[in-house]
């Protein structure tokens, strides 16, 4: 590749993060939200991992949202400016392997006898996935401004929907939308935090962030996510070039806390309503980490053969129980949870 395509990529790929941050600026209410009013509070019922539990909301103009309404950033890109890809298409190991280095980070998920994997080198484009497999419908979400990779069950009160991306932040996190209601729900929290639907919560499926070399050597056969999504992209060219190792963050957060560094990546779980958080890199030192954690016991542990740390609860037989957390840096996860505990 010669000197001035590489420019020109260096330029275009400036040029499309200076338009986004622009036009979270521009795109002020795509969901018109209420801008002022009385916020009266409210109890209502929503189900809560099988169990049905009060939840206090609030109210304003007839708008329920469970966090301030002027803590979501007003703006885009519009409502679906980010697109998802809604009828996702896979190709092989092999052929992917001409695309991605196995240093490749992404998604891995396995159901069934079917095994995929999401490079964030096509998430950062997209961040919602609305996929299915065997007949089961599942929603892959990434957020770049945080690193969280999260996959969900998108089962509302008993209906799958689908989701787009809102264009919206909240605490510099992806705020989806569901295209049923219209809700807006909030990644980090698995949540929706406003709209007919607040405080409704989706189940996290389990999945792994790991490189695309470990999970091609176990998945041999496995299907990639494929670059031909309907939309023409800079696939292998990260828009957020050297954001993820430098300091700082593109948009305010709530709050900031100096246990870790702002993007320290982190492992979240909420057991109760409780929230604690566990830092990879304490656990790879020494391999296995038990701990204690609203009565319960919890196991945290370097896999070597995917390079990642998984969270488990361990039974009362012995037995592990896997925890499916909230992959995330540490700022989006303190901002989210302010008084979490953190085990590094």
């Amino acid at each position: 590749m010669n000197l001035k395509v590489i420019t020109i990529i260096i330029v275009v790929g400036v040029a499309v993060v200076a338009a986004l941050v622009l036009s979270r600026v521009i795109f002020k209410n795509d969901f018109n939200l209420p801008q002022g009013g009385e916020v009266k509070k409210e109890i209502i019922m929503i189900q809560n991992n099988g169990s049905e539990v009060e939840k206090e909301i609030m109210v304003t103009d007839g708008v329920k949202h469970s966090v301030p309404l002027d803590s979501i950033l007003g703006g885009g890109p519009p409502k679906d400016g980010i697109p998802s890809i809604d009828n996702p298409k896979f190709i092989s190991v092999g052929e992917a392997s001409k695309q991605l280095s196995d240093a490749e980070p992404g998604l891995a998920l396995e159901m069934g006898n079917v095994s995929r994997f999401y490079p964030f080198q096509i998430l950062v484009w997209h961040e919602i996935v609305n996929d299915t497999i065997n007949g089961k419908r599942v929603l892959v979400t990434y957020c770049p401004l945080c690193l969280s990779g999260i996959v969900f069950d998108p089962v509302v009160e008993g209906e799958r929907v689908e989701f787009g991306t809102s264009g919206k932040l909240w605490n510099s996190n992806l705020v989806m939308y569901d295209r049923k209601t219209d809700s807006l729900w909030s990644q980090i929290l698995g949540e929706a935090i406003v709209g007919e639907k607040t405080g409704t919560h989706l189940a996290v499926l389990q999945s792994d962030q790991i490189r695309f070399g470990e999970w091609r050597k176990l998945h041999p056969t496995g299907e990639v996510l494929s670059r031909d999504t309907g939309t023409t992209r800079f696939y292998g060219q990260d828009p957020y070039g050297d954001y993820y190792t430098t300091p700082g963050t593109y948009f305010p957060v709530g709050k900031k806390d100096d246990r870790l560094s702002d993007k320290d990546f982190v492992l979240g779980i909420v057991i109760n309503g409780k929230a604690k958080a566990y830092w990879p890199e304490a656990v790879k030192k020494v391999g296995e980490i038990e701990d204690s954690f609203e009565g319960k016991t919890i196991i945290a542990k370097y896999e070597k053969e995917i390079d990642a740390v998984r969270i488990f609860e361990k039974k009362t037989d012995g037995t592990l129980l896997r925890i499916n957390p909230f992959g995330s840096f540490w700022f989006s996860w303190v901002a989210a949870h302010p008084d979490t505990e953190l085990l590094k």
